[in-house]
């Protein structure tokens, strides 16, 4: 089937100009529904993940009977944009879509949501018949993946899916690395910098021997390590009561994972431990508060998986080559799939994203529609 370009183009646009930062997916959530429902969808299942994720809307399931006798399959795009977000104006070059550049554009995540509408516009009018699927809209990937996280897996009937959700095009994912979310907090005592600093422990000081002696960065081909923010202390006069850092370990073997979180964590013990008072007039000791938490398990998919056989033979169908690739980032694929839904995700065209550079073109867009029909149909 020929894909309607234009079409597809000024609703890539219209869900461009839609602001949707997380948590205030509202308008997305509408203007979404609108444009299925007008297509004949149902109105869709909104679940209570508000109460969660604090966004202004749930996660959207949006369900379609389908009239071939196939297993189900379901799609995934998040609603949510990072910013700046608000306020974006698309400036289209013959088939070449940007921000007007003090924004992001938006492609993360609706260059997707663009291709699944699109997709059902040539299924209902051309009256194709289909598999049952679902369209499943989560709110808040952006900020932690939190709309995922916060799914009932009995609320996605198929048991098999695709996240549209990753740069470039013709890139099937079949994995990414597991990740733990460090937050931790060093605690030294505060002191007038000035009159009595053998009374204070200085707190970024401490911080600073620990990171020194972390591992970060790039470890090996599955692992890496960061520290994102650090935050502390209240003026130049003032030893530094309190530190608080935000990091994370990411690696495709729970080992190494393991291994690495305990490193860091070592590193910080260690510079805790290793404090003396020289002057001996510290009024206090210093402590650490190291928190771990897992923020998403792995993705790991094989060849003859269903999920990477049913793609792979939709492709075939349509003499479209796909490359099958190992990432590095997390998405809602990776909660999925340790929900026990098959999970892979397929590049939209999207490059350049989380920036003002952002941009996609409509002919992958075009080509990814035609990919989902050929899944779909």
């Amino acid at each position: 089937m020929d894909i309607n370009q234009e079409r597809l183009a000024l609703t890539f646009i219209r869900l461009c100009e839609t602001d949707s930062p997380s948590r205030s997916e509202g308008r997305m959530a509408a203007l979404l529904t609108e444009m299925l429902c007008t297509l004949g969808a149902d109105a869709p299942f909104e679940d209570d993940s508000a109460k969660l994720t604090e966004a202004e809307c749930g996660n959207l399931f949006f369900r379609f009977p389908g009239t071939l006798d196939r297993e189900p399959l379901f799609f995934n795009c998040h609603l949510d944009t990072v910013e700046p977000g608000t306020g974006v104006k698309v400036v289209r070059k013959n088939d070449m879509f940007t921000s007007h550049g003090e924004t992001i554009l938006g492609s993360d995540d609706k260059s997707g949501i663009a291709a699944l509408v699109e997709a059902l516009h040539i299924i209902r009018e051309n009256k194709l018949p289909h598999i049952p699927m679902e369209y499943v809209f989560t709110t808040c990937e952006e900020i932690g993946l939190l709309g995922a996280k916060a799914i009932d897996p009995a609320n996605i009937r198929a048991k098999t899916g695709y996240a549209l959700d990753s740069s470039g095009f013709g890139r099937v994912i079949i994995g990414a690395p597991a990740a733990n979310r460090l937050n931790i907090t060093v605690k030294g005592v505060a002191a007038h910098a000035g009159l009595h600093p053998e009374w204070g422990i200085n707190a970024i000081t401490l911080a600073a021997e620990a990171l020194a002696s972390s591992p970060l960065g790039r470890i090996d081909e599955e692992s890496t390590v960061n520290f994102g923010t650090i935050r502390g202390g209240a003026a130049s006069n003032i030893v530094p009561e309190q530190v608080t850092i935000a990091g994370e370990v990411r690696s495709h073997s729970p080992e190494k994972l393991r291994d690495l979180t305990g490193r860091v964590e070592q590193a910080f013990r260690q510079a805790i431990q290793k404090w003396h008072d020289h002057a001996g007039e510290a009024r206090g000791v210093p402590q650490l508060d190291f928190r771990v938490t897992e923020d998403f398990p792995a993705l790991l998919l094989e060849k003859d998986d269903a999920v990477i056989q049913i793609v792979d033979k939709a492709a075939r169908a349509i003499d479209m080559d796909l490359r099958y690739e190992i990432a590095g980032g997390g998405s809602d694929a990776n909660i999925f799939n340790g929900l026990g839904l098959q999970t892979a995700i397929i590049a939209t065209g999207m490059t350049h994203v989380h920036s003002t550079e952002e941009h996609v073109s409509l002919r992958d867009m075009a080509d990814l529609t035609r990919l989902l029909l050929a899944l779909m149909t």
